[in-house]
C-alpha cells in the first residue's frame, strides 16, 4: 500500500498542528516518523488513520484520492492506528479483543468455536503467540501490544500505524516487538513507526520523515542517517545528546518522605526507604513488580495498605491524593489520563491542586492564577498558542509537560514522578 500525503494542513482552533506536509510512504517497508513533542506526529498520523480530517491537502492510497470522514472508513482501506494509550477491553479476553465487531455468528447466534479457530490460525501465520482466554487487564504491556497487532491483522490491515509502541515496554521487550515488525515487513505490511528512541527507529526503518514544528523538513533513509543528524533535523540545529555531569551532594539534607514495611499484598509487601531533602531516589523493577502500586500508595491514590509513611517526620495516614497534597505531596501517575483534566485548558489543569493559594473570599484570584500559569507553562516550553487551549488538542508530550507545570506551579515538599519519559 502505497500512502502520498499532498500539502496536509491542520488547524485546532488558534493552534497551527501541520503546515503543508508531503510525502510518500511505500509499500512493505517500515516508515518511522520523529519530531520533537508537539511536532505534529500524532496529529499527522490520526489523519491517515481517518481519526482526524485535514483542512487542506489530499492522501492518495495507492493513487487513488480518498477522504475518511472516520476510523471506520479508514479501516475499510486496510488502514488502523494503535495508539500509546491502548484501545483494549481490559476486562475481556484476548480473543475476544481480538475479534470484537467482527465476530463469527450462525444465524445470529456466537460461534466461538468458528473464533477460537480463526485466533488459532492468525496466530500460527504471523507467530504472535498470546493465550487466547487470558484475560488482557493481567497482561505485560508487551503482550497487550501484541493483542493489538492481532486484533490489526484479523481486520486485514495493510497499512499499521505505531505511535510509541516501546514506550511502556523493557529493553528486551522492546527487541521482541522489533522482531515482530520486522516479520510484518517481511509478509507485505507497511508500517508507520512513531517514536523518540532514534537508535530504535535507525534499527527499524527503511525511510524517515521528520517534522518540525508541523513542517515537513525532510524524508529519506535510514541507512543515510545518524541520531545526531535526526536530532539537528528535529531542532533546526546541532544539540548535545549527551546528559551534563552531577556532582553528589556532599550532605544530605534531613529525610523528607519516611516509609517502613509498607505493603498492599499480593501487589507487593515489606517496602522501606528513606528520601531526604534535595535528592532523588529511584524506585526501579520489572513491569508488574510493584513500583506503580508503591507510588499509588504512598499518594493515597489506593486506600488499603500496611505500613507506615512519614511526611517530614509527622505520620500520614490519609485516604485520599487530596490529604497527600495537603502535607506537600505531589504525584505524576503512568498515565497522562489520571493525572489531567482532558477536557479542561492547560491552565486550569495547572493551577488545579493549587486554588487554596489563589482564592480570596471565597473567589478565585483570576488574573493572578493566569498569570502565574502562563510563566510555569513557559517555563516547560509547553507548546500551545495559548494557557487556554484544551488538552486534548495538545500532543502526548505537550500533556506530560503539562503533569509537570502542575507541580511547579507550586513545588511540593515530596514529587513522585512514574514512568515520566513514556
Amino acid at each position: 500500500m502505497n500512502v502520498d500525503l499532498r500539502n496536509i494542513s491542520k488547524r485546532f482552533d488558534s493552534l497551527q498542528a501541520l503546515s503543508d506536509v508531503s510525502f510518500t510512504i511505500h509499500s512493505g517497508t517500515v516508515h518511522a516518523l520523529v519530531g520533537e513533542n508537539g511536532a505534529g506526529k500524532s496529529t499527522l498520523v490520526k489523519i491517515i488513520a481517518g481519526v482526524e480530517r485535514p483542512d487542506e491537502g489530499e492522501i492518495l492510497i495507492d493513487e487513488r484520492r480518498v477522504n475518511y470522514k472516520s476510523p471506520h472508513d479508514a479501516l475499510a482501506d486496510g488502514i488502523t492506528i494503535i495508539a500509546q494509550e491502548l484501545a483494549l477491553e481490559t476486562d475481556r479476553k484476548v480473543v475476544e479483543n481480538v475479534y470484537l465487531g467482527i465476530e463469527a455468528n450462525r444465524f445470529g447466534i456466537l460461534d466461538r468455536r468458528a473464533i477460537r479457530n480463526r485466533y488459532d490460525n492468525l496466530v500460527a501465520r504471523v507467530g504472535l503467540p498470546v493465550p487466547p482466554e487470558a484475560i488482557v487487564g493481567r497482561l505485560r504491556p508487551a503482550d497487550q501490544q501484541r493483542v493489538e497487532i492481532l486484533r490489526a491483522l484479523a481486520r486485514n490491515a495493510r497499512l499499521i500505524i505505531m505511535d510509541e509502541p516501546t514506550a511502556a515496554l523493557t529493553t528486551d521487550e522492546a527487541g521482541r516487538l522489533l522482531d515482530v515488525v520486522r516479520a510484518l515487513r517481511a509478509s507485505g505490511s507497511t508500517i508507520v513507526y512513531v517514536s523518540h528512541f532514534l537508535n530504535e527507529v535507525l534499527a527499524i526503518a527503511d525511510s524517515v520523515t521528520v517534522l518540525r514544528d508541523g513542517r515537513h523538513v525532510q524524508t529519506g533513509p535510514a541507512a543515510d542517517q545518524t541520531p545526531g543528524r535526526l536530532v539537528t533535523a528535529m531542532l533546526g540545529g546541532p544539540s548535545d545528546l549527551s546528559f551534563p555531569d552531577k556532582t553528589a551532594r556532599s550532605t544530605a539534607g534531613a529525610p523528607v518522605l519516611s516509609v517502613r514495611e509498607l505493603g498492599r499484598p499480593p501487589d507487593f509487601s515489606d517496602v522501606s526507604f528513606e528520601v531526604r531533602a534535595g535528592e532523588i531516589v529511584g524506585l526501579a523493577g520489572l513491569i508488574g513488580s510493584g513500583r506503580s502500586e508503591v507510588a499509588r500508595a504512598i499518594f493515597a491514590a489506593d486506600r488499603q495498605r500496611q505500613g507506615a509513611v512519614s511526611i517530614q517526620g509527622r505520620p500520614f495516614n490519609g485516604r485520599s491524593p487530596r490529604d497527600a497534597i495537603g502535607v506537600g505531596v505531589g504525584m505524576l501517575p503512568e498515565s497522562r489520563k489520571l493525572g489531567l483534566l482532558m477536557r479542561r485548558s492547560i491552565s486550569e489543569n495547572v493551577t488545579l491542586p493549587h486554588l487554596a493559594t489563589l482564592n480570596f473570599a471565597g473567589l478565585i484570584r483570576t488574573g493572578q492564577e493566569f498569570r502565574e500559569a502562563s510563566e510555569t507553562i513557559r517555563r516547560v516550553d509547553v507548546r500551545a498558542p495559548s494557557p487556554h487551549v484544551q488538552i486534548t488538542k495538545l500532543s502526548g508530550g505537550n500533556q506530560q509537560k503539562t503533569m509537570f507545570a502542575k507541580w511547579l506551579f507550586r513545588p511540593p515538599k515530596v514529587l513522585i514522578i512514574d514512568e515520566p519519559t513514556r
